[in-house]
């Protein structure tokens, strides 16, 4: 008998007709006489594993039989191709030892509520649908990381502990530090300005944080911001690198990603339109979008078919309901786990029909000076297929150190990344302003502490150029990638207003 050789179940392709040995964790298990059929998951994917009493020793039928979901096995047996099954390859077993026996499992394919979940969220984890959205996870951030760096960016790490609070202790965390206060960084920027006038072009890539008490679903407290700044960049050509760096982002993810995509069932169409040409689409531009009545039909179609699809779900359920009795104990799993996907959905459109109103009302109330919400944002893009680039903002709500359009002082040159499909900003940034006479008189005038920013202010003394930067919010990016609801699922343990457990 030749020797198993020792891989994992991404990598069974490489083994058919082969007798390999896999370890990993029991996923699911269902039984006939004188048959297992046992999904083991080792991290890499999931594997049929069929046991047959007449084809293994009694311990290895024994430990096959006393396994429970989560319990750590090792199988041997010999890989067989076979398109039906969960990654196109199916083990028939030659040999089992059950490692660890996992005591009774809290997290069973029954529906569990949210707070039941993110409690248990070191067990959640494992689950098929957090596992296809981790991975995508990875994904995006390998993809900035090889993007930048073929592009010739160094990365630089920004502190996470900054000494002042330069833009109001609002939304930062203080604490004490060696009889100071010190706070946990919002965005590596500032210093990221330094390093790009001693590199040319950086990036840093790490977590920031936000006090800011809200609970909606597009805010975590900490969450991961990648930041590039460029040396000789103006405001087009940041806008031109973010378009670049989204389209590498999504183009990776439909390369490496279609078993996760296939699993949260993502409709990739949206994305394979956003490989290329992102609209420039200007404030004032946006604003007349808004509150345009092109903005009310599309509201008002909205809603007609959100009820429309309330009614046909209701209606599936009770169909479901109603078969489940005469159903076989696989097809009651099918349609259990159908049920629990069919009242998240009734949950998120009852959320939607709630808040669309709300939302036209203050589209049309909207004025011209004002910052958009999440709500101004999903409105504006849904007129679009692609992501969008709004740019030139009032300066009104814009950074002290962003700097003026020298055609309309009224507005700065930022630009925001808004992705579609309702998902809203995911990148946010633009030109920084360079004349130092302008940068003191703007700290003045925000109250600022001046002594904070001598080392800033240094930057315009000694050899002051154009450069810009923005920032990507890696959660919001995962979000829109994957099609979720909310990005509390984008983050292994996401920490929220109300959450810092586990």
């Amino acid at each position: 008998m030749s020797t198993p050789i020792y891989t994992t179940i991404s990598a069974l392709e490489k083994h058919e007709g082969e007798l390999v040995t896999l370890k990993g964790w029991l996923y699911n298990k269902r039984s006939s006489k004188g048959l297992h059929f046992i999904v083991l998951r080792d991290g890499t994917g999931l594997c049929q594993c069929v046991v047959n009493h007449g084809e293994i020793d009694e311990s290895s039928w024994n430990g096959a039989d006393e396994s429970t979901q989560e319990s750590a096995i090792e199988i041997i047996g010999r890989v067989r191709a076979d398109e039906k099954q969960v990654g196109g390859y199916e083990l028939q077993v030659t040999a089992l030892t059950l490692l660890h026996k996992a005591e009774e499992y809290p997290i069973t394919p029954k529906e569990h509520g949210v707070d039941f979940l993110m409690n248990h969220r070191h067990l959640w984890l494992r689950s098929q649908r957090q596992w296809a959205i981790l991975r995508i996870r990875n994904s995006v951030i390998m993809s900035i990381h090889n993007f930048f760096q073929e592009k010739g960016f160094l990365q630089m790490d920004a502190p996470i502990l900054t000494g002042t609070a330069v833009e109001g202790t609002s939304t930062l965390f203080e604490m004490e530090y060696f009889g100071r206060s010190a706070y946990l960084t919002q965005s590596g920027q500032l210093h990221g300005e330094a390093m790009a006038m001693a590199f040319g072009k950086i990036y840093t890539f790490g977590p920031t944080f936000r006090a800011e008490k809200s609970k909606t679903r597009r805010h975590l407290t900490e969450f991961w911001m990648i930041e590039p700044e460029m040396a000789f960049y103006d405001l087009d050509m940041a806008m031109q690198l973010a378009e670049d760096m989204l389209s590498r982002i999504v183009s990776d993810a439909l390369a490496n990603c279609q078993t996760e995509l296939q699993i949260l069932e993502r409709d990739q169409e949206p994305l394979k339109r956003s490989l290329s040409g992102y609209p420039r689409v200007s404030y004032d531009k946006a604003v007349e979008i808004l509150k345009s009545d092109k903005t009310a039909q599309m509201v008002a179609d909205k809603i007609a078919g959100l009820q429309q699809e309330t009614s046909d779900l209701q209606t599936e359920s009770k169909e479901g309901q109603a078969a489940h009795g005469q159903a076989k104990k696989w097809e009651k799993k099918k349609i259990d786990a159908r049920e629990i996907e069919i009242q998240r959905r009734l949950a998120d459109i009852e959320e939607e029909l709630r808040n669309l109103p709300k939302w036209l009302e203050s589209a049309q109330a909207f004025e011209w000076g004002g910052d958009f919400g999440g709500s101004d944002e999903t409105l504006i893009t849904w007129h679009f297929d692609r992501p969008i680039i709004v740019h030139r903002f009032p300066h009104e709500f814009k950074a002290f150190y962003m700097k003026r359009d020298l055609e309309d002082d009224r507005v700065a040159l930022g630009m925001d990344v808004l992705a579609p499909e309702g998902y809203g900003e995911i990148v946010g940034g633009g030109e920084r302003a360079t004349d130092l006479a302008f940068l003191q008189s703007q700290v003045k005038k925000h109250g600022l502490p001046e002594e904070a920013f001598t080392w800033y202010f240094d930057l315009r003394r000694y050899g002051s150029v154009t450069h810009s930067g923005f920032g990507l919010g890696l959660e919001r990016t995962v979000t829109w990638i994957c099609g979720l609801h909310h990005l509390r699922e984008t983050i292994p343990f996401a920490r929220t207003l109300d959450r810092l457990y586990p």
